[in-house]
């Protein structure tokens, strides 16, 4: 029997340094309502460089680079141990220049005396010393050192076979894990953990140079929890009170620990302004809770909250927002979006991962709001306003060495105001799948993909679906050249529902016209057979004075399908894919199984690359296309009718000659319609070790069927994209991004800000301009329908290292914003 694994631990919290009472010099956050989660704190600055190229980099831990390189207490050794458990073994050492010992038990120590035990080390002019109780009482200038911390004081007495020790007299401390620091007029240590400071100060900042302190009546510090709890205390920030408050409870470490975590303001168009104070509650290792209310004032009170577990088996997380009775006098968005005052609102999302037994696992991500309305009315980023679908799933999962399978579901909620809930897709429940790819032989495959699917869905034709795609594949190769051909069979099979909703009754989807479907059960079956070959040839070359490797691969791939009408068959989950690269090598260009194109096609492609003398790509670039040597028969409603010779061409080339600059690019071109239709860019780099520059253009516009017999091309998109993160000097940095859409003559997002980091703070002041209601394309929307409208927000974020933060969230905002921000 395989032992138990250990559970694991969830990943850490900040917590909030400062009272509740701080939270009104917060402001403006995302929506996603979870807290981000940081690395532990590093006293020697180290942390990786987020790789050029990356979508979103890894948020930068804090660190103590920037403070002065003797920033410990000026007696500290580094030598010392730091295992405290030698302790009850250890012997002790003392010296000093005069020793008295009126007996062999008590001495009196005078002169440069100085005693260490594992750990421990004191040092002060004068110091007597009892070796059968390990009490001491040391004078004059003294100074203490443990693993944990050190104190210097002028006079310390105490123990040190308990860890006791009172000091008084200019009292200073250093916590050696945490880099905090301070003054006491006395403190007092009860344990080896826990620590009393009376009339003190507390900072992570440089010692004698606090930008921010804590001064506190009296500080408690306990190692065991991590935490420091102050009383009667006032926060000061350049010598100025700005905070006053009877208790607060800071971290010590970056350990889990149940506590407020960052408040904070925001302000939304559709929800007012908001208040936010979460609450986390470090339940166990492996499980935990956040509790968040939110007050809009627009709105009313609000829940939210999220759960997190990790098991040995079982993983996920339970998220909810809750919303008992919406005040909000609301004007319809849209004709087809509600009225909501009064109502109940909510959303929740449940994920969870259970590994049932080798090989098997369910899988469950559910979704759901209380209406369409939702994220339009509490969704304050881009990326929330712009979501129209929210997808749900189970799926029971099971892997081997040559199979796969899973069996579950599939269902869709319409969030978009502005369309009817009939644009939800078909539920696909319950969805089978079932795949194998056997070898035998020396080179060959053989195997099956496969998909039995029941559709429902409201006013629309529903049935069952069954695709079988048997084949037998090989692939010879060798160290210059490969060729892999491939037979398949499709066969697909339906069963339509001739009950309640009769299937003759509905024409296709969208089209208004009379049922083709008259069978209750259509087939379809065809072979396909492709055929991919290429080759690779090399050679030495040199650029730039750097010597590369470069490859030319020629490629070549032939796909026949015979035509099979298929007009007789639903549309349930099937559409007309743009076309992209992808499909330059893809068998099929309609998504989902109601579709199969007819082929008879030739793929030709070249792709050359550099190579480095340690193997890194450099350089890659690629140039394709399609030739059809037979009409496109197959074609779906409203989409146009093609019958080209050839498709798009297309090219790309992405480079990062070093590792300060990337580039990539694509582009179609349509030699039939003599048009572009797509055209991307994108360039990167790097500005010292974490300043960022980017410009990107997206552009794709579409061949559609725009009226009866009428076609034409529609621009999706077409935007520039700027941002950089520009350090001034090692402490200063400017933040900025715009995105302009070029079709709406207008800006879709606009960010501009400056970041501070010191020794011991960090300060970031970013304002924000975005369009809200936004779907990618911001269109004018007939009489009586708000279209998209702006919000402004200026977020704030101070944080105290070591302690937390009054914080805006504006990590989440820029590092989804600037591609490599950290």
């Amino acid at each position: 029997m395989k032992p138990t694994p250990p559970l694991r631990s969830l990943p850490p919290r900040r917590l909030l340094a400062i009272a509740a009472s701080a939270a009104l010099l917060s402001s403006p956050s995302v929506y996603a309502g979870t807290q981000n989660k940081k690395p532990k704190a590093t006293l020697d600055g180290s942390e990786v460089v987020c790789p050029l190229g990356t979508f979103l980099c890894p948020q930068r831990p804090d660190n103590f680079a920037l403070c002065r390189p003797n920033g410990m207490l000026e007696f500290y050794d580094p030598f010392l141990s730091k295992d405290s458990s030698l302790r009850d073994t250890a012997k002790t050492y003392v010296w000093s220049d005069h020793v008295e010992s009126p007996d062999q038990v008590i001495y009196h120590l005078t002169g440069h005396v100085k005693t260490v035990r594992a750990d421990q080390e004191l040092h002060a002019d004068v110091a007597d010393y009892n070796s059968d109780t390990t009490d001491y009482d040391a004078r004059g200038n003294v100074h203490y050192q443990e693993a944990t911390h050190l104190v210097s004081a002028d006079h310390v007495v105490g123990n040190t076979n308990n860890s006791t020790t009172l000091a008084t007299g200019n009292v200073r401390f250093q916590m050696l894990d945490s880099h905090g620091n301070g003054t006491a007029v006395r403190s007092q240590q009860f344990d080896a953990n826990r620590s009393r400071y009376s009339v003190a100060t507390y900072s992570t900042c440089d010692i004698g140079r606090h930008i921010w302190e804590i001064r506190a009546k009296k500080i408690d510090t306990d190692e065991n929890t991590g935490r420091g709890v102050a009383r009667d205390a006032t926060m000061n920030l350049y010598g100025i009170p700005f905070l006053y408050t009877p208790y607060m409870s800071f971290p010590l470490n970056n350990d889990r620990q149940s506590g407020f975590l960052y408040p904070y303001f925001e302000h939304t168009g559709n929800a007012g302004y908001q208040f936010r104070i979460p609450y986390y509650f470090n339940l166990a290792p492996n499980y935990d809770a956040t509790l968040t209310p939110r007050y809009y004032s627009l709105r009313g009170v609000m829940l939210s909250g999220e759960a997190r577990y990790l098991f040995p088996k079982t993983s996920g997380t339970f998220d909810f927002e809750f919303l008992p009775n919406d005040l909000y006098n609301d004007q319809k968005i849209t004709p087809t979006s509600i009225d909501t005052q009064g109502q109940q609102r909510y959303l929740y999302r449940f994920v969870n991962n259970t590994s049932l037994w080798p090989g098997w696992s369910l899988n469950t991500n559910i979704t759901r709001a209380s209406d369409q309305n939702y994220l339009h009315d509490f969704g304050d980023d881009l990326f929330s306003l712009s979501t129209s679908l929210l997808p749900s799933s189970m799926y029971l999962n099971g892997a081997g060495n040559w199979w796969s399978a899973s069996l579950g579901g599939d269902i869709f909620q319409n969030v978009n105001p502005a369309e009817p809930n009939t644009v939800e897709p078909y539920k696909r429940l319950p969805r089978a799948t079932f795949n194998a790819d056997i070898p035998f032989w020396r080179w060959y495959d053989v195997g099956i993909t496969s998909e039995a699917v029941s559709f429902h869905k409201f006013d629309s034709v529903e049935g069952n679906r069954l695709d079988l795609n048997p084949y037998i594949d090989a692939d010879f190769q060798g160290p210059w050249w490969f060729i892999r051909p491939k037979l398949t069979y499709r066969y697909t099979t339906y069963s339509l529902d001739a009950g309640y909703k009769n299937y003759n009754a509905y024409g296709p989807i969208g089209s208004g016209t009379v049922s083709p479907f008259t069978q209750s059960n259509p087939s379809r079956s065809l072979p396909i057979v492709s055929l991919d070959e290429g080759l690779i040839f090399e050679r030495n070359t040199s650029m730039f004075d750097t010597n590369y490797t470069q490859t030319l691969e020629p490629r070549l791939y032939y796909l026949y399908a015979p035509y099979r009408n298929q007009n007789n068959l639903p549309l349930f989950d099937t559409g007309l894919m743009s076309f992209d690269d992808w499909m330059l090598f893809a068998p099929n260009q309609f998504s989902g199984a109601d579709r199969q194109m007819n082929a008879n096609n030739l793929t030709a492609a070249v792709t050359t690359r550099l190579l480095d003398d340690g193997g890194v790509e450099r350089l890659s670039a690629t140039f394709g296309q399609i030739r059809y040597f037979t009409p496109q028969l197959v074609q779906v409603p409203e989409a146009p009718t093609t019958n080209w010779a050839s498709s798009d061409y297309v090219a790309e080339l992405s480079s990062q000659l070093n590792d300060q600059w990337t580039m990539s690019t694509e582009y179609l071109w349509n030699p039939n319609t003599r048009r572009t239709e797509l055209g991307t860019f994108t360039v990167q780099r790097r500005l010292g070790f974490d300043g960022v520059l980017n410009f990107s253009y997206r552009f794709r516009q579409n061949l559609q069927l725009t009226g009866p017999n009428v076609e034409a091309y529609q621009k999706l998109v077409e935007q520039y994209d700027i941002s950089a993160v520009y350090p001034l000097t090692d402490r200063w940095r400017l933040i900025g991004d715009w995105t302009y859409s070029v079709m709406d003559k207008r800006t879709v997002e606009a960010v501009a800000g400056v970041q501070y980091e010191g020794c011991c703070v960090k300060l970031s002041v970013v304002a924000r301009h975005y369009v809200t209601g936004y779907d990618g394309v911001i269109t004018t929307l007939p009489p009586g329908q708000v279209g998209p409208g702006s919000d402004t927000a200026v977020m704030f974020e101070l944080e105290f290292k070591g302690m937390g933060a009054f914080s805006g969230q504006t990590d989440s905002i820029l590092r989804r914003d600037i591609l490599g921000y950290q």
